[in-house]
């Protein structure tokens, strides 16, 4: 057991809401997986801040998803860029060692390209 972390690539559409939406509706093959992490609480007490600032209320944040703008990518970026990500810990978390950022970075990558596609990103955890 563990924090398995998954960002998919999803058409964009102003109907569906920024949290909760269908989880399994992302394991369909119009919504390519663009990337995984293993254990990497810091970012994901980073993506945790967004869903409940987009309403979000699930205490846990567990198998939650929430949508991901340019907006939110790119504070995530300076997030990462200044080392400000948060400190964040769980019961099967394990630990963000910094070895994480190109990775981070690759991630952020992907997202804008994604982006550039007229698409949007959803960040789901499971532990």
């Amino acid at each position: 057991m563990g924090l398995d972390m998954y960002a998919h690539s999803m058409p964009k559409d102003d109907n569906r809401p920024p949290v909760d939406f269908d989880v399994e509706g992302l394991h369909l093959d119009n919504t390519p997986r663009i990337h995984y992490w293993r254990k990497h609480p810091n970012l994901h007490g980073w993506m945790a801040g967004r869903y409940y600032e987009k309403g979000g209320t699930d205490d846990d944040f567990n198998v939650n998803t929430v949508e991901l703008t340019p907006e939110d990518i790119d504070e995530l970026e300076r997030t990462i860029l200044e080392n400000r990500l948060p400190d964040t810990s769980g019961f099967f978390f394990g630990a963000t060692t910094g070895e994480e950022r190109d990775d981070d970075l690759e991630f952020i990558r992907k997202c804008r390209e994604e982006f550039a596609k007229g698409r949007t990103i959803a960040y789901y955890a499971w532990w």
